[in-house]
């Protein structure tokens, strides 16, 4: 993983420096709160229902085995005990005090890590596929990438103040698992007839209260130009961007407005204007970024193990486990672990100080010392070789991170919501532990095969319910919580909009209405065929007259 240089030691401390500060003059009246605001959400520091929370930065969702030691002490030391992991590939503190805020950014500094633009009209965190570097379905590692991009947008002057924040994922594989369509700009990393690499790019993709699925701009962009057409087009959107209404700002409302073909024309007309220009990095500076990337020194193994094998037979949890948990690995003998942080009955994403550093130290043992975050809210153990999965998940298992759910309908995304958003309209946590229950019964839900539920308790999107097999979203009607349902939503590079299906749900009906939707699916589905395949087979009527009849 990367390293910092002197430059990101500096530039880190300096900021720190200049927030403890700001902490200082707010603690002693110099600043009002709108006035501390903008300065506290430069370093990702929110005001939330109950208190301050705080969201470090995990570039691309690479965490080594003594950051994520950091990110357990800093939740002994300064939260409650716990770290909550993000759609975003991030760690958020739920309840730090204002005063402990310089010191816990001082903390994360001194294992180079910082909460820089992970709030505000800016670049935030670039994210990338949990497994990148160590998939078998991989045409390059996309995290050399991210680095750069990750160094080029932290405090860029031109895009320091955006119409509005801004996402970019990237990913290398076949298979999409960084949802890229739902990103202002998605990359996908490909090779061209001649061998070369480079990226599709896409633009315009974004949840919230307009949900829009990004649009391809070029289909071969080569890689050397990556850093300039990526200026091209945000220099674009801020000059194009709308200021005066934050619900019309986002570049997808822009990009809708013009159409894509003009977006692309004038993205294209000012790289032309830009491209010779030395914003790309040169060849020696791409290549020592790349060279911290370098896979590990891996001795091809046995792809099979006697010991894992019989365990196996004889624990169907085990059993379980290897088939939803593990991940073919580029290197033979090896596989990446997904360590589920949705126990049955808890609460998604969140770990426990004791949890992470049992990963670490798995990390170290196991998984050359690195960890990664998902975008579904799991954590990863790349790298690890098949003779120890045994083993691994017997310690998983005994700190309450062995639950064999990944990929099924208990792996939920859930957004914190009104327990803790002061922007939500309803609970999501309690809906998520209910339903969780309801089918916590590890043969039934690998009968119903790969299901994902993905919710928010509000328009905002955080939980990415737009891009669920089965989205809920919390509102609020007459002052009361109400859960609509929606169907057929894809994050995956079948990217599509999941369909409200009709008015929503009490608290008690949503949990209903989700096995009520599962019933129709499993009595309808054909040999082998997974939900959304049925849903898009027989569309949304059948789940229309079980939930609401045939009126």
């Amino acid at each position: 993983m990367y390293a910092y240089d002197q430059f990101d030691h500096a530039m880190v401390a300096s900021r720190n420096a200049e927030f403890r500060d700001q902490v200082e003059r707010r603690l002693k009246g110099e600043l009002t709160e709108d006035e501390f605001k903008p300065l506290r959400l430069m370093n990702g520091l929110y005001l939330q229902l109950h208190a301050y929370m705080l969201r470090a930065a995990i570039p691309y969702g690479t965490l080594s085995a003594d950051q994520m030691r950091r990110l357990a002490h800093i939740a002994r030391r300064y939260d409650k005990g716990y770290g909550h992991f993000t759609t975003r590939q991030n760690v958020q503190f739920n309840w730090p005090k204002l005063s402990d805020t310089p010191d816990i950014l001082d903390e994360l500094a001194e294992v180079e890590m910082h909460a820089i633009q992970t709030s505000g009209n800016c670049i935030r965190n670039v994210t990338t596929d949990q497994f990148a570097g160590a998939t078998a379905d991989e045409v390059a590692d996309p995290r050399p990438y991210a680095e750069l991009l990750r160094q080029w947008s932290t405090f860029h002057p031109e895009f320091s103040f955006l119409p509005r924040k801004f996402k970019i994922a990237i990913t290398g594989a076949s298979a999409d698992r960084a949802a890229v369509k739902w990103h202002d700009i998605g990359l996908v990393l490909k090779q061209n007839d001649a061998g070369e690499v480079g990226f599709e790019v896409s633009v315009g993709g974004g949840m919230g209260r307009t949900p829009v699925i990004g649009k391809v701009i070029r289909d071969f962009l080569p890689e050397k130009d990556l850093l300039s057409y990526m200026e091209a087009i945000l220099r674009v959107y801020n000059e194009n961007g709308r200021r005066d209404n934050k619900y019309k700002a986002r570049i997808k409302i822009l990009v809708e407005a013009m159409g894509a073909d003009e977006y692309a024309r004038q993205t294209e007309a000012e790289w032309d204007r830009i491209k010779d220009a030395p914003i790309d990095v040169p060849e020696e500076e791409a290549a020592r970024i790349k060279a911290f990337f370098a896979p590990p020194p891996l001795e091809v193994l046995e792809e099979t193990n006697a010991s894992v094998d019989e365990f196996a037979s004889k624990n169907f949890l085990f059993a379980s486990w290897l088939n939803n948990n593990t991940n073919k690995h580029k290197v033979p003998g090896y596989v990446n672990v997904t360590i589920s942080l949705k126990p049955h009955g808890g609460i998604a994403g969140d770990a426990t100080a004791e949890q992470m550093e049992l990963v670490a130290a798995l990390a170290d043992a196991y998984s050359q010392s690195e960890i990664r975050v998902s975008h579904e809210q799991n954590l990863i153990l790349p790298h690890v070789p098949v003779k120890d999965l045994a083993t691994i998940w017997a310690d998983l298992d005994e700190a309450g991170l062995g639950t064999a759910n990944v990929g099924l309908i208990t792996d939920m995304i859930v957004c914190p919501g009104l327990d803790y958003c002061a922007l939500a309209n309803a609970r999501s946590i309690p809906i998520g532990q209910a339903i969780s229950n309801r089918f916590d019964d590890m043969k039934r839900i690998q009968d119903i095969g790969p299901l994902k539920i993905k919710m928010s308790g509000c328009i905002n999107a955080c939980g990415h319910h737009h891009a669920g097999h089965i989205g809920i979203l919390g509102v609020d009607r007459k002052g009361e919580e109400s859960y609509q349902i929606l169907l057929g939503g894809s994050g995956a590079e079948d990217a599509s909009k999941g369909t409200i299906l009709g008015p929503g749900f009490d608290e008690h009906g949503i949990v209903d209405a989700v096995e009520k939707v599962v019933a129709v699916y499993l009595g309808e589905r054909e040999e082998g065929e997974e939900f959304l395949g049925t849903y898009r087979r027989i569309g949304a009527q059948p789940f229309k007259e079980a939930l609401y009849g045939t009126h």
